[in-house]
């Protein structure tokens, strides 16, 4: 019954989704062509960041784990270690921004891919979980940043990473860890699977969406090379879930490879996990510790409240929240959040230099305006004629 179920629900979202192509096909190719017009908001330097070293970590269960490290220059102080924590269908590549703006800082950058995502292997579904998660990053700082000060920054199903870490190694947080943030992510899984389609195709998401990605996976291939007839919808996708303001086209599908790339079974592996995730308790592991809880206004896969909620566990935390501001936060307004990632380091340094009391500060939340983003994307609508 259940399977027939599932059929009948994935046929009615199949046909739904259709149709809604059809209806918004001319909205779609809008979109899309505002997009290719804002060529000027991409970096001179591309999406991509070439690191000093990459090598392999063996997880706990045999998975090999691909490591990329960013040396900054020599003869500079030392500084923490900044370890990068990717999200749901992205990779260590969804960083770029950030790793040049800490390298650049004088600070050594880690970043991996995690289990089934970007190069590294995929495990198999005992172990696909965010505890398993937290083990892996608990095998990279063994091997590659052993000693030192470390500075956690975690992003979405990256900082789910480390709260587990909190919860299984504490050791590691206590002490090693100066500072942590967490970025648009979630204490707990539930609800963020719904992707906005409201609380009951949400729950049928949630109950069927694993099972249907599970056995869409043996048509993999067929699928990704149907890809090429349906980029622009699959870009506008990415385009709503991942953002709240213009971006360019560049972008747009520099992320969409991201995702995409991801495997259906890792991505039905991994909605489950995050179902099951609730690490609010492990959140005291952080007191004491300088934290940024920081999130987007228009974030739709973890809404504002989930940063709310996580920073009420976190005393003296600080809780920067960004209008016109997505999900892919970190590419979405990269100056920013790469300002508030160098003053959350600094804060922490001038902590413990004073002998400050983390814990014992106001809790902090601010309402940020990228003005400067704002700009940039005015002079572009405005160069290429876009109103």
């Amino acid at each position: 019954m259940a399977s027939r179920t599932g059929r009948v629900i994935g046929l009615a979202a199949a046909t739904a989704a259709a149709a809604g192509a059809a209806a918004g096909a001319a909205a779609v190719e809008r979109s899309a062509r505002e997009r290719r017009s804002l060529p000027s908001l991409d970096p001179r330097r591309g999406y991509v960041q070439r690191p000093d070293a990459v090598l392999t970590v063996v997880a706990s269960d045999g998975v090999h784990l691909h490591v990329e490290i960013d040396e900054p220059d020599a003869g500079g102080p030392v500084r923490p270690t900044v370890v990068l924590a990717h999200g749901f269908t992205l990779s260590c590549d969804s960083w770029v921004f950030q790793r040049r703006a800490l390298v650049a800082a004088g600070h050594r950058v880690v970043s991996w891919d995690q289990r089934g995502h970007g190069r590294s292997d995929a495990g198999d579904d005992a172990h696909a979980s965010i505890e398993q998660l937290a083990h892996d990053l608990h095998a990279v700082i063994e091997t590659v940043c052993p000693e030192g000060d470390l500075v956690l920054i975690g992003h979405s199903m990256g900082g789910m990473t480390l709260m587990a870490l909190a919860h299984h190694h504490p050791t590691v947080i206590l002490d090693r860890v100066l500072a942590t943030s967490f970025v648009a992510t979630s204490a707990g899984g539930a609800g963020l699977t719904d992707l906005d389609f409201g609380p009951f195709v949400g729950q049928v998401l949630g109950r069927f969406g694993p099972a249907i990605l599970g056995r869409l996976n043996r048509y993999a291939e067929p699928l990704h090379r149907l890809r090429r007839f349906g980029r622009n919808v699959e870009d506008a996708l990415v385009e709503r879930y991942s953002f709240d303001s213009p971006v360019s086209q560049q972008l747009v599908r520099f992320c969409a490879d991201m995702i995409f790339a991801t495997s259906f079974s890792t991505m039905a592996q991994f909605l489950v996990a995050i179902q099951k995730h609730d690490e609010t308790g492990s959140l005291s592991v952080f007191s004491g510790i300088e934290t940024l809880v920081i999130n987007g206004r228009g974030d739709l896969l973890t809404p504002p409240e989930h940063s709310d909620a996580l920073v009420e566990h976190l005393p003296g935390a600080e809780h920067v929240v960004v209008e016109e501001a997505g999900h892919l936060i970190q590419l979405e307004h990269p100056d920013l959040v790469n300002q508030q990632l160098l003053m959350l380091i600094d804060r922490a340094l001038a902590a413990r230099a004073g002998a400050v009391g983390v814990a014992r500060k106001p809790r902090v939340r601010r309402v940020i305006t990228d003005i400067a983003r704002r700009r940039q994307v005015a002079r572009a609508k405005s160069g290429a004629g876009v109103r």
